[in-house]
């Protein structure tokens, strides 16, 4: 079975982790201080605060927005369920837009129908879904009209950039996830990247106990830092990230080029995106999606379904009556299929992933 995901790990990440181990240093120390300079500087913000996982990065860089009770967050309906928990764990109010379907990714019309609905809205979420950027020509303007503070879940856009410019640059702050899958990985862990000092250091308090002073809490904090055994992975990830990206985006072309089954519909890149496929995520229409996945794993393809339900219809969430406009995430829903894109993928990993998908009927 080729796999959907699969880490590449070598043996500098190894070597990395084994001197961490032998200088006693294993918690939170310098090795995680270089990791976010250098993530920092790689993204272009001023700071950058690592955590223990991309929800707590989105919890904390929410937080140190001043997000809380009374407080309003639009956001997506179609992605991984930590962008809206992290707004819930503030005691903020999660409302949903709605995304585009060709990109899976909030659009700016319904941000602003959202708004208009409802003016007390005063902070927008959005998630860079599958490594490809938000629209951000349509929303920065909708941001700066009505004088929003926008947050960009990033944790599957490492490297993602609109017009040339980061992904996590457009917001307050990005929060970046380091999860075994994402396009680079610390083994668990994220990061909020920022170049307000304010929000910095208000982060930094909240990740560590509410501390400055070693054991002067000057607010409630948590205990979400990263460990230096995480870092030293991410140091060495970070500087091959490029090249893992290189080969993500090379491989998309690929398919783009080699899938030629009408019944699949590839992915569609923005214009002025550069687009990381942290998924290639196809559509497959008329009901025939779980006829297309029995088809992939008869032949070996590993595959994902990201997601089979809107955030709005979890569970979890019932009775919470959220406020909804996910119409097109209704759709999407039930027609999504991702396939391996990863870069551990062999040239005929690759051949069979296309000769599988051209040979569905």
């Amino acid at each position: 079975m080729i796999p959907i995901a699969k880490p590449l790990i070598s043996d500098e990440e190894k070597r990395a982790v084994v001197e961490v181990l032998d200088s006693g240093m294993i918690a939170s120390g310098s090795v995680v201080r270089e990791f976010e300079k250098e993530f920092a500087a790689y993204i272009g913000t001023d700071a950058c605060v690592t955590t223990t996982s991309g929800t707590t990065a989105l919890e904390v860089g929410l937080r140190a927005l001043g997000i809380g009770p009374g407080d309003k967050v639009l956001t997506t309906p179609f992605s991984f369920i930590a962008s809206t928990n992290a707004i819930i764990y503030t005691g903020a109010e999660p409302v949903f837009g709605d995304v585009g379907r060709r990109t899976f990714n909030l659009t700016a019309d319904s941000i602003e129908r959202a708004l208009k609905e409802d003016p007390s809205i005063r902070t927008v979420l959005i998630v860079h879904l599958f490594g490809q950027p938000c629209n951000m020509d349509k929303i920065m303007p909708v941001v700066e009209k009505y004088d929003l503070t926008l947050v960009e879940d990033c944790a599957q856009a490492h490297g993602a950039q609109w017009n040339g410019k980061m992904i996590g640059t457009f917001g307050k702050t990005g929060c970046f996830s380091f999860y075994p899958t994402k396009n680079m990985t610390t083994g668990e862990g994220g990061a909020i990247v920022t170049s307000d000092p304010d929000v910095a250091k208000n982060c930094s308090l909240l990740i560590n106990h509410g501390m400055e002073v070693r054991y002067h809490h000057d607010r409630i904090g948590y205990n979400y830092r990263m460990t230096n055994l995480a870092a030293a992975i991410g140091r060495c990830q970070l500087k091959k990230l490029d090249e893992f990206n290189r080969i993500r985006i090379e491989t998309a072309e690929l398919y783009n080029r080699e899938i030629t089954n009408p019944l699949v519909e590839v992915p569609h890149v923005l214009p002025g995106a550069k687009h990381v496929f942290h998924q290639y995520t196809v559509k497959v229409s008329g009901g025939r999606r779980e006829d297309f996945i029995e088809h992939l794993t008869e032949n070996g393809v590993g595959h994902g379904i990201f997601y089979p339900l809107t955030i709005p219809e979890q569970k979890c969430y019932e009775g919470r009556n959220f406020a909804s406009g996910s119409g097109v995430a209704d759709i999407l829903k039930n027609q999504v299929v991702s396939i391996p894109v990863h870069p551990s993928l062999s040239e005929a990993d690759k051949e069979t992933v296309v000769r599988v998908i051209n040979d569905y009927k």
